[in-house]
C-alpha cells in the first residue's frame, strides 16, 4: 500500500536512531517533532538525537532542543 492507494491513513512510525540512519520499529509514513510535535514525513527526516531518540522538524527545533537539554545538564 502506498499514499496513491485509496484509503490510505497516514500512520506515525516508531524508529530507533542511529548514527547517520534509522531502523524503522513500527512502519508508519511520519515521526514527531519532539519540540514542536509537529509531523514529520519520513523522506523529509533529517534531524535526530540518537542519545535522546527524539527527531526535530529542522536544524532551529534541533539546535532549540540541544539548548534545553545542555542548560538541563
Amino acid at each position: 500500500m502506498n499514499i496513491f492507494d485509496k484509503g490510505f491513513t497516514p500512520a506515525e512510525a516508531q524508529l530507533r536512531y542511529l548514527d547517520a540512519d534509522y531502523v524503522v520499529l513500527r512502519p508508519g509514513s511520519f515521526v514527531r517533532c519532539a519540540i514542536t510535535g509537529r509531523p514529520i514525513p519520513l523522506d523529509e527526516l533529517f534531524y535526530w538525537s540518537v542519545e535522546r531518540q527524539e527527531a526535530y522538524a529542522d536544524i532551529e527545533t534541533a539546535g532549540e532542543a540541544y539548548r534545553r537539554h545542555k542548560l538541563g545538564k
